[in-house]
């Protein structure tokens, strides 16, 4: 063996297992997705369609299932005008930009350099070597170079820096998905709300009107004496209530709408949204299975590739436990004249090699392993965390439908009832059977139970924005890979 492989070979070899085995220990954790324990189903889809496959998943435009033309139009101005989306998409070209300059580590880097000067040496400056004599000369120097350095990633410093990069990138692109996807969901709702309050005004401009009808008949009774001063005083505060409340809706109201317009990027001055009365009724939402979630959630993918950048890190902290060594090369020309700068006695050049090593750091690469090593036990922490507020959030939106579904119905029997017993005590007061107290208590239930009523419908739709918000919109996490 000897003869065959003299000794300065078998070393070289042994420096070069050496090395190979030290990289290994230096590399990143080899990444593994943290498992978590995913129900089965969800606790009640009574109300829900079941998915069918390639069904389960919203697409795209998720408000466009509320059928909405307005509701669509402001959608489409958050998406190009919303200043927090633009924030968010700064930040995602930064995450983007930052794997360029990571990844460039991986390669040579190359610089030229070129200089022309003309000097004039002092005669009077220290001697190099006795015996010699100074004298001032003036001379050109004309330089043309070029370098290349480059440090060998043995150790998987710069690897790991790269992998880091690239999952903080497909974290940034996941936080921006999920900010587009609340800043959708939060005008969708605003929108609801302002809509529910144009539901539940009308109902109190209609109570409004109806007591006003209701004083210039009790007015009319008490002229002829058939009706009480302390009646018409009822009457009258009733009506002063509803006008009350009238005006604070409306205040809500214009909260919601200016609410609206700085999200739509538009100045609140100069925007309007004229009130109307549209269809509440919440669109069926294909919920799918709970493990969907983990796909379809963009903070949960956020959550996750942020375990991967932490895990990452702990390769680069690791490195520097091991040398860093650096190759470099340099060549050019030299010379006092332009005309001889590119001949051959005036070619430079250099080869080398450089290893620096830390020896001791009062245990700061230790610490700054165990800081990296910390930091990715919180990552899978908050990662199982995310999974965890997902399942509640979809279970509060379907417990809630469901819920919601139900007191609907109740409160449209309520109005039908406080209808009937309006109806019952006008005709009872006309007919000298009861005091006009019974219909002050009848038309402010009626009043009551109608806007209950609204009220339950606008909160169907807000729960129905909330739980296609909770499943994730109409998001995937495979657009992470696409947007590489």
């Amino acid at each position: 063996m000897n003869a065959r492989y003299p000794l300065y070979k078998l070393g070289s070899l042994s420096v070069l297992a050496v090395a190979i085995a030290l990289a290994g220990c230096a590399a990143a954790p080899e990444y593994k997705k943290p498992e978590v324990g995913m129900p089965q189903a969800w606790q009640s889809t009574s109300p829900f369609r079941e998915a069918v496959p390639g069904d389960h998943a919203l697409k795209g435009n998720w408000w466009e299932l509320f059928q909405d033309e307005e509701l669509n139009r402001l959608e489409q101005l958050v998406a190009t005008q919303n200043q927090n989306l633009q924030i968010a998409a700064a930040r995602l070209e930064q995450a983007r930009a930052q794997v360029s300059v990571s990844a460039a580590g991986l390669f040579p880097q190359v610089g030229l350099q070129a200089g022309a000067a003309r000097q004039k040496t002092s005669a009077d400056r220290p001697l190099s070597a006795y015996g010699t004599t100074i004298q001032s000369t003036v001379q050109n120097n004309v330089q043309l170079g070029f370098a290349v350095n480059y440090e060998a990633d043995l150790f998987g410093r710069v690897r790991s820096t790269v992998a880091s990069a690239k999952a903080s990138s497909e974290q940034a692109a996941a936080d921006f998905e999920n900010t587009r996807l609340v800043l959708a969901s939060e005008l969708a709702a605003d929108y609801f709300n302002l809509r529910a309050l144009d539901a539940e005004i009308d109902v109190v401009h209609q109570g409004i009107t109806l007591q006003k009808k209701a004083l210039e008949f009790i007015s009319a009774r008490h002229e002829l004496g058939a009706a009480s001063g302390l009646d018409l005083a009822q009457q009258q505060a009733t009506l002063d209530t509803s006008k009350t409340q009238l005006e604070l809706l409306r205040n809500r109201r214009a909260q919601y709408e200016h609410a609206l317009a700085t999200m739509t990027g538009t100045p609140a001055p100069s925007f309007r949204l004229e009130p109307a009365l549209v269809k509440m009724s919440p669109p069926a939402v294909p919920v799918g299975l709970p493990s969907d979630v983990l796909q379809r959630r963009p903070d949960v993918a956020a959550a996750e590739r942020a375990i991967a950048a932490a895990n990452a890190n702990i390769g680069v902290a690791r490195s520097a436990y091991f040398p860093t060594i650096l190759l470099g090369a340099n060549g050019g020309w030299d010379s006092t004249q332009m005309s001889n700068l590119l001949s051959a006695p005036s070619l430079l050049w250099s080869l080398g090699a450089s290893l620096t090593q830390t020896l001791f750091d009062a245990g700061k690469t230790s610490a700054t392993v165990k800081i990296s090593e910390a930091s990715y036990t919180a990552s899978v922490a908050g990662y199982r965390q995310s999974v965890l507020v997902a399942m509640q959030e979809v279970e509060d939106g379907i417990y809630g439908l469901t819920t919601l579904g139900n007191a609907g119905k109740q409160a449209e029997a309520s109005v039908r009832s406080s209808q009937r017993v309006l109806d019952l005590a006008n005709d009872r007061y006309t007919g000298g059977l009861d005091t006009y107290l019974d219909v002050i208590t009848a038309q402010q239930a009626l009043l009551n139970n109608q806007r209950q009523n609204v009220q339950i419908r606008g909160q169907q739709m807000l729960t129905s924005v909330y739980l296609i918000k909770a499943l994730g919109g109409g998001w995937e996490a495979g657009s992470l890979q696409a947007a590489k």
